[in-house]
């Protein structure tokens, strides 16, 4: 249970200082160190030239490389911790800078904030910093959408699954799953360069995150203004995404909000129509942001008292 109120200690860290700017302008960040790391493996092994099934095995070789480096890490700086509540502060602090608690309210915020104005450009270029949608398409539902889908889906890839594993294995659980998360960002991608090098990337993630999208979106209906309407969306509508575990915390901030979320959108010019989540709902407008955050803002605090009754009760 140490592991679980280092987590804790982590989350209040987080929430606190997030990760400050001149500290990533002098050092730069964990997860920004990792992705050099595994850049330079996309280039050095995901060659064109080599058939499918060779970039698939490369892929695999890479992706199993890059976790297996961040749990050694991981467990390496934990065995030199001493015992007892110090070893508990010490893999928290260690612990917050891959927790993007503060973080991804503070990008979110940055949206809800010149929506509410009626800026739309301010709007516009604040959800293109966490969406990869093209934003000069977007209108106010479209942004408002944007920012909630991301706001549900990081909430599970940014603090509760890091938290989760870091609960359950400290400094490798944690380090492990951010290796598997920033190689599924970086090369999970159903592109021609990365449909087989990032194959085992994709699969991975898609492991690490099946309970902590579901326990994200539990906690998201318990937190629900509209707690019937955001199961009944959960249950019925998670399965309908095309990612089997960003559906869950999704579809429950949609019926949390009564609002309908996903469908169609344009990616870098071209157009993909998914479903939608809550299908005939209304659009979101740009205070159901403000109202998404506060769900966020409490079921991080419900995770964090969670895991502190059972590291301290």
């Amino acid at each position: 249970m140490g592991f679980a109120g280092a987590m804790v200690v982590a989350m209040a860290v987080d929430a606190l200082l997030g990760w400050p700017s001149p500290l990533f302008a002098r050092i730069g960040h964990p997860v920004s160190w990792l992705g050099r790391l595994i850049g330079a493996i996309d280039i050095a092994w995901n060659r064109s030239s080599d058939p499918p099934a060779f970039r698939r095995g490369a892929g695999i070789a890479g992706a199993l490389l890059v976790i297996a480096l961040s749990v050694a890490l991981g467990w390496m700086l934990q065995s030199l911790l001493s015992l007892g509540w110090i070893q508990v502060v010490l893999i928290g602090i260690l612990a917050w800078p891959l927790v993007a608690l503060r973080s991804l309210y503070d990008h979110v915020a940055a949206v809800a904030n010149p929506l509410l104005a009626g800026d739309i450009a301010a709007a516009r270029d604040a959800v293109s910093r966490i969406v990869g949608r093209d934003p000069a398409a977007l209108d106010e539902a479209g942004i408002a959408r944007a920012a909630i889908e991301s706001l549900a889906e990081n909430a599970s890839d940014g603090i509760v699954a890091p938290v989760f594993w870091g609960a359950l294995f400290g400094l490798p659980g944690i380090l492990g799953y951010k290796a598997i998360n920033t190689l599924d960002s970086m090369i999970g991608h159903r592109n021609e360069r990365h449909e087989a090098f990032g194959w085992a990337a994709a699969r991975i993630d898609d492991v690490a995150n099946f309970i902590p999208a579901r326990l994200t979106g539990f906690l998201f209906v318990l937190l629900a203004p509209r707690r019937s309407e955001a199961l009944s969306c959960m249950t019925r509508d998670a399965r309908r995404h095309r990612s089997p575990n960003a559906g869950w915390p999704e579809a429950a901030m949609a019926g949390a909000l009564g609002v309908r979320l996903s469908g169609p959108r344009i990616y870098h010019g071209s157009a993909t129509d998914e479903p939608w989540l809550n299908e005939g709902a209304r659009d979101p407008r740009a205070a159901d942001i403000a109202e998404a955050l506060t769900v966020y803002r409490r079921a991080m605090v419900l995770l964090a008292g969670t895991l502190a009754i059972l590291a301290f009760a």
